[in-house]
């Protein structure tokens, strides 16, 4: 099977296959090719180039782009799309003046979401959470990670686990599995802390590394929730298993969780809405991204990950959704980037990096996906007519995305 894109008015996000992820100063720079055509051959890119070098050859298809733009697939990195039911009647508390914490005390947030879920059948999440993937795909995302955490029990995390396979297994885009089992304590183990952090390393992980459910581990590190001692304890068992962490850390505090995910070799750090200098200095030189969440802030009301600051002293930035029924209810990786470049002040190139090549690497995915690079999946977003990839950021309301391609193939 054979698809030629033809006459692109810009390809973006160009790339070797040396390049894992770009930082500081380099994340400004946005490969392009203008006037250009793209080759899709059984799903992989084959060859690109400008116009004047496309080869004459015969294809399946034949894609006109003209006043188009075309580029890879955005790649959401932290998302919690399985879950039951909705939280709306939170949306309103918060509006009233609840903070996130308050609304959690008074028995909502996370645990009303694992009371919901332990309640719903394992077909019944299923249907949900695939009419979720489905609308984010047609949204532009071409890769997705998925995390547990709304179970917080046995039977609940592996059902939660299981939906995440049947997912994997039914659509064509790359899907990461993540356990969090450490998203909260659950009520059961209010005054006894301890107690479901054993039973978690050793009843929950064991059956999860059994099932091979899970390519990552996660801990939500904050106050209120699990401690820097906690998530330690927790990352450890979980490398036993080999279980790579990707942590919640400093959404609402610095505690010192960066630092621990760094210490063991995190795979990204998730939230970073508050950061200190030596959290800064933590995350220099090593090889975890730093994953901001810019829907979480926008809906809480919280500040926004100081990427301009971060960026500025050298470091990556991936972003991604965190889609979740209580903080984050969106999916959309189009307003992830536009609230990027409004709010956090990156530019559209920042941004599409943070999207795509970085967002790719935060998942373990950056030898599939996430840039045009021969022998990489053809999953790409087809523009409508646009002046300049500038605009998709810019005007912020509208769907600029005329067809998603996911392994050459139109959804």
């Amino acid at each position: 099977m054979r698809t030629l894109f033809k006459n692109i008015k810009e390809l973006l996000q160009v790339r070797d296959q040396n390049i894992a992820f770009v930082s500081g100063k380099a994340m400004s720079k946005l490969p392009t090719i203008k006037d250009a055509y793209l080759l899709v051959e059984n799903g992989l890119i084959s060859d690109f180039g400008t116009m004047d070098a496309c080869p004459n050859l015969e294809a399946d298809t034949v894609i006109d782009a003209t006043g188009k733009m075309l580029l890879p697939t955005w790649c959401d990195s932290h998302t919690h799309i399985v879950y039951a039911g909705n939280r709306e009647s939170e949306f309103v508390d918060k509006i009233k003046g609840l903070s996130y914490q308050e609304i959690a005390n008074k028995g909502g947030g996370i645990l009303n979401s694992a009371k919901k879920l332990q309640e719903t059948s394992e077909d019944a999440l299923y249907e949900q959470s695939k009419k979720r993937l489905d609308e984010v795909m047609a949204l532009g995302t071409g890769a997705i990670e998925i995390k547990s955490g709304y179970g917080l029990t046995l039977k609940s995390e592996l059902k939660m686990l299981r939906v995440i396979k049947r997912l994997k297994e039914s659509y064509p885009l790359p899907i990461k599995a993540t356990f969090l089992g450490a998203h909260a304590f659950p009520n059961a183990f209010k005054n006894n802390k301890d107690g479901y952090i054993k039973l978690l390393i050793e009843n929950l992980l064991p059956q999860v590394a059994q099932t091979q459910l899970a390519n990552y581990i996660d801990v939500f590190c904050e106050t209120g929730y699990f401690s820097v001692e906690d998530t330690e304890r927790i990352l450890k068992a979980g490398k036993q298993y080999g279980l790579q962490p990707k942590i919640h850390v400093n959404q609402f505090t610095s505690l010192g969780g960066v630092q621990v995910g760094v210490k063991h070799n995190a795979l990204s750090v998730d939230h970073l809405e508050e950061m200190k200098a030596e959290d800064i200095d933590a995350l220099k030189n090593t090889n975890t991204m730093p994953v901001a969440l810019p829907g979480c802030s926008f809906f809480l009301g919280i500040p926004y990950t100081p990427a301009r600051e971060m960026i500025d002293a050298g470091l990556p930035m991936a972003l991604a959704t965190d889609y979740n029924p209580g903080s984050s209810p969106s999916g959309n990786m189009n307003f992830v980037l536009s609230t990027a470049c409004i709010k956090m002040k990156l530019t559209p190139e920042e941004a599409i990096n943070a999207a795509t090549i970085n967002g790719a690497y935060a998942m373990g995915l950056e030898k599939e996906v996430g840039s045009v690079t021969i022998g990489k999946k053809a999953n790409v977003i087809l523009t409508k007519p646009i002046n300049s990839y500038g605009f998709m950021p810019y005007a912020f309301g509208s769907n600029h995305i005329e067809t998603v391609f996911i392994n050459g193939v139109k959804l």
